[in-house]
């Protein structure tokens, strides 16, 4: 069991992509993600804006999308989020969750999202809450 299921904590979640991150926050008593906003900033202004971030909304963890094939394989950008995700812990000291986010943009787009990146990002902390959940009922 994860030291958070059963109790009260909030969270970041980020859709990692090369160009942009998708950024949505939520919290284990309502159980869901909301999408806040997509980032554009590259490099260091990236960590800067995520930092920003983290102060406004001080989190106890932060959660990445990782992406990987249709059957499981990691690729490129697996390897590129996992990066993503190791920066972030190193940069912000904070505790990050990893969670297969294969298929979450695809997802975002068909419900017609405004912004399919932090929608994306809502689906993946959305994920990781289930899992929460499912820690603590066990």
């Amino acid at each position: 069991m994860t030291a958070l299921a059963g109790r009260e904590a909030s969270f970041l979640a980020f859709d990692f992509g090369t160009r942009r991150v998708g950024v949505a926050s939520g919290n284990t008593v309502l159980g869901h993600g909301r999408p806040l906003k997509t980032l554009a900033e590259t490099g260091d202004a990236r960590f800067a804006a995520i930092a920003r971030l983290v102060a406004e909304w001080q989190p106890d963890a932060l959660v990445v999308g990782v992406p990987f094939h249709p059957d499981g394989a990691a690729h490129d950008n697996t390897l590129r989020a996992r990066r993503f995700a190791r920066q972030l812990h190193g940069r912000l000291r904070l505790p990050v969750h990893e969670v297969d986010e294969r298929y979450t943009t695809t997802e975002a787009l068909a419900a017609g999202a405004a912004d399919a990146d932090a929608a994306a990002a809502a689906l993946i902390l959305d994920q990781y809450l289930r899992t929460l959940a499912d820690d603590a009922a066990a």
